[in-house]
């Protein structure tokens, strides 16, 4: 059985969503925003900045990012290390430390990657086709409707920015994961009751 699921997703695919479900079927604690919310208090910076930050380009100016996996330093010896990086490594520890809580959905965040070496760990890709998503977009993360294709495309390249920044696997390539469900094919319920029978598997 796996005890934790970890779950990277398009925007607008309703990977979030999906995580959710899995882990209310399953009894499991749910991670996503609350992991930016303890980033946030052990930093003393808002989470909205976070959030910003964590997905945003590696290669802005703002973050300075350091491009060693896992976000090891390459800072010169007595220098504090860029925000965004203190921000990855905080995420970090935090994920290594609920994993070892209990059983639990961890939604983005690299979590996949960081807690590779887990034979408890199922690794999952959510993603849908460009109407799927725009119509998701729409109705669900209430984006206008001229906006929303523009947003799908941004979102996108910020998240795998920030797992080719921070990882040494490729956002969405099928070999890093044991399952990638297309959630405008297969729907939103089909994909949560995959993911439990999935996580009961002996």
């Amino acid at each position: 059985m796996y005890r934790i699921i970890t779950i990277e997703r398009q925007f607008a695919s309703g990977g979030h969503e999906i995580g959710r479900r899995v882990a209310k079927e399953l009894g499991y604690e749910f991670y996503n925003q609350e992991i930016l919310a303890q980033v946030a208090k052990k930093l003393q910076i808002p989470a909205m900045y976070i959030g910003e930050l964590e997905e945003a380009s590696s290669g802005s100016k703002l973050l300075n990012l350091s491009q060693s996996p896992l976000g090891g330093s390459n800072k010169k010896e007595g220098k504090v290390p860029p925000m965004a990086e203190q921000i990855f490594l905080e995420e970090k520890n935090i994920i290594e430390n609920i994993s070892k809580e209990g059983p639990c959905v961890i939604v983005g965040r690299s979590a996949g990657y960081i807690l590779k070496d887990r034979e408890d760990c199922l690794n999952v890709f959510i993603h849908a086709d460009k109407e799927a998503r725009l119509r998701r977009a729409i109705e669900f993360e209430k984006i206008k409707a001229e906006e929303a294709e523009a947003a799908l495309k941004k979102m996108d390249k910020r998240r795998k920015e920030f797992y080719k920044t921070h990882t040494e696997w490729s956002w969405g390539e099928k070999e890093f994961f044991e399952l990638c469900l297309d959630s405008g094919t297969l729907g939103l319920d089909l994909c949560t009751e995959l993911l439990v029978l999935a996580a009961k598997k002996d």
